[in-house]
């Protein structure tokens, strides 16, 4: 019994390490939450700024994560000064508030080896690499469709994005992030076994941009 224990405390580890140092990862993984859905899942609950139909949001950049072959790094312990709240701020367009720009650089940015500036600067190219399917942003009510649809909708838009670079997630039976493997260089890679983790259901709700 111990020593299953050390190795389900072994594994754990691998999978996630705080406070390690900066720089040491292996690639990106930028997350891309579709705006409707978090929304209506929790950002109506908390009057989030994120969820003004005004802004039109769809896919908002949740982060640019360093990540590793098995495990990723986080909250790591960076010589960068922190982000000024005008730096948060100019990122919310992209983002949805710059209270998430925040906690995206405590938690990941600082994984970086890079100053805030300029992970905020690699997050918005990597954001502007990457086509959104034009489609979704004219629903006009809720559907329910195979979360590997949304897959297939970026692939398409994407002709240099293949299936095991990008991968799905549902929450609730919504459709959540789509998540795609970058290269330090900001190219498509092959996504590690830890960031493979595709959504199944056949009837994930999407919301309409409201």
């Amino acid at each position: 019994m111990i020593r299953i224990l050390l190795t389900l405390l072994m594994v754990a580890g691998m999978a996630r390490a705080d406070g390690e140092r900066p720089g040491q990862f292996d690639y990106y993984v930028m997350a891309l939450s579709w705006s409707p859905n978090w929304c209506a899942l929790e950002g109506d609950g908390r009057n989030s700024e994120q969820c003004n139909p005004d802004l039109d949001h769809g896919w908002v950049l949740h982060g640019l994560w360093p990540q590793n072959e098995r495990g990723w790094p986080s909250y790591c312990r960076a010589n960068e000064r922190a982000p000024s709240r005008a730096m948060t701020s100019a990122m919310a367009d992209i983002m949805g508030t710059g209270g998430l720009a925040w906690h995206q650089w405590k938690k990941h940015g600082t994984c970086s080896n890079l100053s805030a500036r300029n992970y905020y600067r690699l997050s918005r190219v990597a954001y502007e690499r990457v086509t959104r399917p034009a489609v979704l942003r004219k629903l006009t009510r809720s559907v329910q469709l195979p979360a590997k649809v949304i897959e297939e909708a970026f692939i398409d838009v994407n002709p240099a994005l293949q299936a095991d670079q990008i991968t799905v997630t549902c929450k609730s039976n919504h459709i959540q992030e789509v998540r795609i493997c970058l290269t330090r260089d900001l190219e498509f890679r092959r996504c590690g076994q830890d960031s493979l983790r595709d959504c199944t259901a056949t009837k994930a709700v999407l919301n309409p941009i409201r």
